[in-house]
């Protein structure tokens, strides 16, 4: 089993940047794909971010493109999400997701966290 733990959530203005964690214990997710996903309140959950489990392969939701960074470091069993040049419509509780057929669908995670509340005001 994986435990995934979201943090760095927050509080922020419009423009501002914040950076999430996700830290995985239970076991290594060293060869799992990493995922973000994000949801508001009477919405489906949305894909945000991915990475592959070298790091080598990333995809990114449109509207964050050019905006959001997925990385990973293997050796602390963490996956982040660098939001830059937050949005209003940023708002969302942000997951994050583990699972060895990750891509950008929900059903292609095995593992989720929590989640952590990202609020962006105008």
């Amino acid at each position: 089993q994986v435990q995934l733990v979201e943090s760095g959530g927050g509080l922020v203005q419009a423009g501002d940047s914040l950076r999430l964690s996700c830290a995985a214990s239970g076991r290594t997710v060293s060869s799992y794909a990493m995922g973000w996903f994000r949801q508001v309140p009477g919405k489906e959950r949305e894909f945000v971010a991915r990475i592959g489990w070298s790091g080598g392969v990333t995809i990114y939701a449109d509207s964050v493109k050019g905006r959001f960074t997925i990385s990973r470091d293997n050796a602390k069993n963490t996956a982040y999400l660098q939001m830059n040049s937050l949005k209003p419509d940023d708002t969302a509780v942000y997951y994050c997701a583990a699972g060895p057929r990750g891509w950008n669908a929900i059903g292609t995670y095995d593992y989720w966290g929590q989640g952590t509340q990202v609020t962006v005001s105008s």
